[in-house]
């Protein structure tokens, strides 16, 4: 199962891993709707087979992300029109109904990642102590600093705590091993739990009936706007989903290079992916309130849902399972921080009753940001996703206070 990872794969060309990507989704869905395969697809979601199967392609070495461009791709064009097009029939009114416990478990989350770091070094130092050692700039928890950049806020807030903290880059591809792949088990079972997320609600003793109006609501809005699909809906709804990501792209490089030459150069807002983000979620938005909203019943959600998938399959590319032999003892460290991160989630969960849609959004929220949180969120309803890219944009902004928080910690505890 090694991944040699100086070897090259054996797909360079971003044109065939792409189709090879969507050959993989288009067997999922495929073999989904097919009896025969209905008891596996009851234990493995379809969703996260979409996640696993390039998972295997990129463990095996058959592609790589680390040659391919695809990513960049996703990010910059599938991600914010995925936003626009999941956002343009919101109940914006039901979203704020949903009440305060989705906020509780997204702030739950930031604590738990928080408190984990530091906890995870004092756990790992009780066996392994020259893991979690280091001096200078090889200390160990400057490198975990920016771990807690990214499982607050992302990427931008990351690269911040790299920066700001100088830990050495040429071990740098430990931590984001670390982040992948830890990251991305959680979110596999976050997936496999969204299957199950009426078992998971009743041993939570969650109140999950204000989620089941706003998803009845929207699929009932749906329903009373649906329409024969044309070819100028069509066009409409690719107007509206690239036209709305160029205005984003546009104006975050006028937002991004305003912030970058002020004071708050050092901060999430001079990241010109966090304005993508904000622009195009609020695009989607915006025309929630206006006749374009109609565009629901021409399948505006399901092509939406479509680039969500996407996305799925390219973030799926990006994990190598072979990490896991390479990078074993930081591995460790970070199973033990998302395991406090977890833990202390579902403990929070069942004291508030909060069903798992809040635990599971509000995790992603901050350990994935936009690029998961809405992912994660239409996995229980494409009407719940702009819960998911909300508190998203939530974690861009608290990500970089809470993981400076978070490395001094760190630094004190550590041996």
């Amino acid at each position: 199962m090694q991944n040699t990872g100086n070897v090259e794969a054996l797909i360079t060309n971003d044109a065939i891993v792409f189709g090879l990507l969507a050959c993989c989704l288009g067997i999922v869905f495929h073999t989904s709707q097919q009896k025969a395969f209905s008891k596996f697809y009851k234990i493995m979601p379809a969703l996260l087979m979409c996640y696993l199967l390039p998972a295997l392609l990129s463990t095996f070495n058959i592609i790589s992300p680390k040659t391919s461009g695809l990513w960049p791709i996703a990010k910059n064009y599938f991600l914010p029109a995925s936003l626009i097009l999941m956002t343009l029939s919101t109940d914006l009114k039901g979203v704020i109904k949903l009440g305060p416990k989705a906020l509780i478990m997204f702030f739950t989350a930031t604590v738990g990642i928080v408190l984990g770091g530091p906890i995870a070094i004092l756990i790992t130092s009780t066996f392994s102590p020259e893991t979690v050692g280091g001096a200078g700039l090889d200390a160990v928890w400057r490198g975990l600093a920016t771990l807690a950049g990214s499982w607050i806020g992302g990427g931008a807030n990351q690269t911040a705590m790299l920066e700001l903290y100088q830990f050495n880059v040429e071990k740098y591809g430990a931590m984001l091993a670390v982040d992948v792949v830890v990251a991305n088990i959680w979110m596999a079972f976050i997936l496999l739990g969204a299957g199950k997320a009426d078992k998971i609600d009743k041993w939570l003793k969650a109140d999950s009936s204000s989620i089941d109006t706003l998803k009845e609501k929207m699929a009932n809005y749906s329903a009373s706007v649906e329409r024969k699909f044309t070819l100028p809906d069509l066009i409409k709804i690719i107007a509206i989903a690239f036209g709305g990501v160029g205005l984003a792209h546009f104006l975050a490089e006028i937002f991004g290079s305003w912030a970058a030459d002020s004071n708050w150069k050092d901060s999430i807002l001079a990241s010109q992916f966090f304005w993508v983000v904000v622009v195009a979620t609020t695009v989607g938005l915006s025309l929630s309130f206006t006749k374009m909203r109609s565009l629901e019943g021409a399948g505006a959600s399901k092509i939406g849902s479509g680039f969500i998938y996407i996305l799925v399959a390219i973030i799926g590319m990006k994990i190598d399972l072979s990490e896991l032999v390479k990078y074993w003892d930081f591995i460790i460290i970070g199973l033990i921080w998302m395991a406090f991160h977890v833990g202390l989630l579902f403990l929070v969960a069942k004291i508030i009753r909060a069903p798992f849609f809040f635990l599971a959004v509000g995790s992603k929220a901050n350990v994935g940001g936009a690029a998961s949180a809405p992912v994660v969120a239409s996995a229980f309803h494409p009407s719940l996703a702009p819960v998911g890219v909300l508190l998203a944009v939530l974690g861009y902004a608290l990500g970089t206070y809470a993981a400076i928080i978070c490395a001094q910690l760190m630094e004190i505890v550590s041996p």
